[in-house]
């Protein structure tokens, strides 16, 4: 006997329509011939001993005959995919069909990727996101200051083609009480300058000053920012009471901190007691919190404190990213010479990189530099490459990008049009940080499942945990969760961007859907479709 044949049958306006799923075979058909068509294919199906199923569209869009891969529960089966608005309807064996079809032979079908450390959030940034298998880009870093919240999220309500939010800045309320500089989020901060002060890295605020700062803190927290973001290891003028009132402003509200941690970068035992700080402040709190890109000397030592402490019932997380050099502003505090070359050992020469030119800095060029171009943002040389694979794999972690931006004020004010390679150098994570974990997972035999937790279930299961409802509905492939889903080919994904070339987008990523509408097909970015939602909690109102 041959193998059945599915048929899928649509009606019209204009007629019907018989599309044979097993040959692609199709049939349009109108007006009085439509049946007579219709009734002559499927009897000769018939007569041909051929078994024949007709299978009604139910669905907006659907994904065939991929791998479906569910970190959550550890479904890993060939699946078919059923999208119905911006839900995930149906994952099933059976056939089903849709106005929308997408062949995933050879393909993983998973939930789409949650960055939770995404400095560029503006309309390019997010396409080369996109490029990676980001549907939700998040600052929860350097984050967005406290009185602009509720503009963020107005800038990008019906712009966004990924799903968006922030955390409320510690360094941009610093910059705003103790230097007089505003700036919304990191991207405005690079065109304005904000970091041309002093009193935002150095000062120590009065009580006065203080107590403004946890004011502008809590109005962010009202308009329903995700939590405090704090890029403390810039801010030695932030004293432990600073960051622990903050932390316990954000635990108010059940919120957590995202922090760059003290003394980072730094060494083995530096780095460590920075993390230590913050959870200890999390424990006493009995406080979410997360240590940014622990990926630093001393990571084996933070990454048993995480999983210990989360044994223990505390929601506490950490990133990494890929890469063995970080990327700044050169007048960052720790690159002075008294800590990166006396303190820690280090040789600009060896570790201070423009990414415009590719040159290395001598300290000569370094001081020159720090002098007429203070906010100049470098790629910083800090761990062996060797290290970067041990990252990948490790347990319960989060994989965020610290995509960095290019300096912009307007919402869109670098085409989205622009040639990749034609936008100006910045460090390859922002390009490339998922196709390289991939990459480098396949070569190193790292189980996937463990590698797309990282991605997508981790992230939204601890965003979820301190409330986030749209995170509770992220991150898992599953019915009834929003269809926000990644299609990539496990043989051949991998990055392109390089520190030379730091813009050119991941390849291997096939489909992205955001909210159920394909936002990336065949690998493009499809232009007008904006489909982002907001990532935040629901404002209060005093």
């Amino acid at each position: 006997m041959g193998h059945a044949s599915i048929f899928v049958f649509e009606t019209t306006e204009k007629g019907a329509r018989l599309e044979n799923q097993t040959s692609r075979n199709v049939i349009q058909c109108g007006g009085g011939s439509c049946f007579f068509a219709v009734a002559t294919i499927v009897w000769a199906c018939l007569l041909a001993c051929v078994p024949a199923t007709v299978v009604a569209i139910d669905h907006d869009v659907v994904i065939m005959g991929g791998r479906v891969m569910d970190p959550e529960t550890g479904f890993d089966a060939v699946a078919n995919v059923g999208v119905s608005g911006d839900r995930i309807a149906v994952i099933t064996t059976e056939p089903i069909a849709g106005h929308r079809t997408i062949e995933a032979n050879g393909h993983v079908v998973t939930a789409g990727f949650i960055d939770q450390h995404f400095h560029w959030t503006r309309p390019l940034g997010y396409k080369l996101a996109l490029r990676d298998g980001v549907t939700t880009a998040m600052d929860c870093e350097a984050g967005t200051l406290g009185s602009q919240v509720e503009r963020y999220y107005a800038l990008h309500a019906g712009q966004s083609q990924v799903n968006y939010g922030t955390a409320v800045s510690h360094e941009l309320g610093r910059a705003a009480i103790l230097d007089g500089r505003e700036a919304m989020d990191a991207t405005e901060g690079l065109a304005t300058g904000v970091r041309l002060g002093t009193g935002w890295t150095g000062a120590v605020p009065s009580a006065a000053q203080l107590d403004a700062l946890l004011a502008m803190t809590d109005e962010g927290l009202k308009a329903g920012a995700l939590g405090v973001a704090s890029t403390l290891g810039y801010m030695p003028g932030a004293g432990a009471r600073e960051i622990f009132e903050l932390q316990r402003l954000a635990a108010s509200y059940g919120r957590a901190t995202f922090v760059h941690t003290r003394h980072t970068p730094g060494n083995a035992t530096s780095e460590v007691n920075g993390a230590q700080e913050i959870l200890a402040n999390a424990a006493a709190l009995g406080a979410p919190a997360s240590i940014s890109h622990f990926n630093n000397p001393g990571w084996e030592l933070v990454q048993d404190l995480l999983m210990g402490m989360r044994a223990r019932g505390f929601n506490v997380w950490g990133e990494y990213y890929p890469y063995a050099a970080g990327s700044t502003t050169i007048n960052a505090h720790f690159l002075r010479p008294a800590i990166w070359v006396e303190q820690l050992g280090n040789a600009y020469e060896d570790t201070l990189q423009d990414p415009t030119t590719g040159r290395f800095l001598s300290e000569a060029e370094y001081q020159a530099t720090l002098e007429n171009d203070p906010t100049r943002v470098i790629v910083l040389y800090k761990m062996p490459p060797e290290e970067v694979v041990k990252w990948v794999g490790l347990p319960g972690i989060v994989m965020a990008s610290d995509g960095m931006p290019l300096p912009h004020a307007d919402f869109d004010g670098y085409s989205w049009d622009t040639p990749y390679e034609d936008i100006a150098n910045i460090h390859p994570r922002t390009a490339g940080s998922h196709g390289k974990s991939l990459r480098l997972a396949r070569e190193a035999g790292i189980p996937l499942m463990q590698v797309l937790a990282s991605f997508s279930y981790n992230p939204a299961r601890y965003l979820g945990d301190t409330g986030v409802q749209a995170m509770q509905q992220r991150g898992r492939m599953q019915a009834g969760m929003i269809a926000d889903i990644t299609v990539f080919d496990p043989e051949n994904v991998t990055d392109r961007s390089t520190y030379s070339q730091g813009t050119l987008p991941t390849e291997g990523i096939s489909y992205v859907l955001v909210s159920g509408e394909l936002v990336v097909e065949q690998g493009r970015v499809n232009r007008g479709t904006k489909p982002g939602k907001p990532i935040r909690f629901e404002p209060i109102v005093d």
